[in-house]
């Protein structure tokens, strides 16, 4: 149940990082808040977990993520989007959401244009920002909901 909470979560960071390249601080900050509240209440993750696996997880996010936001790889949204699930986690989940995401990231350059061929014009008008061509830098919120998703499912 709770991994089916964060996954709706997700999907709608990803939708709104895919079609506006852009996360809204409701979602990420506002999330970061309810996995802190309940995390200090309870004593333990949303998944469960040990709160000091929840402070883990952040400082694995934090070494990971902000190099590449100084750099200009990651955005803002991102690192607070990986800060609230790792507050909502485990080291666990979290290093395999981030290689999850490496792993479909990597799927996504090398069969993007064949998949794009396949999906109805609707879709593709709703999503235009993905385009290859429309912008190079590629929004990471669907990556994560991947990587989450296979992270769940290999944990489970």
């Amino acid at each position: 149940m709770q991994s089916i909470v964060l996954l709706l979560w997700l999907a709608l960071c990803a939708e709104q990082d895919a079609r506006e390249r852009h996360i809204s601080n409701t979602l990420t900050l506002g999330a970061a808040a309810c996995a802190l509240t309940y995390l200090f209440i309870t004593g333990h993750t949303w998944i469960g977990a040990e709160a000091s696996e929840g402070g883990w997880a952040l400082l694995i996010v934090m070494l990971l993520t902000l190099p590449g936001y100084m750099l200009g790889r990651l955005g803002a949204g991102d690192v607070k989007l990986l800060g609230a699930l790792a507050l909502a986690t485990d080291r666990l989940y979290l290093l395999g959401t981030f290689i999850g995401a490496g792993v479909t990231v990597v799927i996504w350059l090398l069969s993007r244009r064949w998949l794009w061929s396949l999906l109805s014009q609707k879709v593709k008008n709703r999503f235009k920002q993905v385009i290859e061509e429309t912008s190079k830098k590629q929004p990471f919120a669907p990556f994560v909901l991947a990587g989450f998703l296979l992270a769940a499912v290999w944990i489970h």
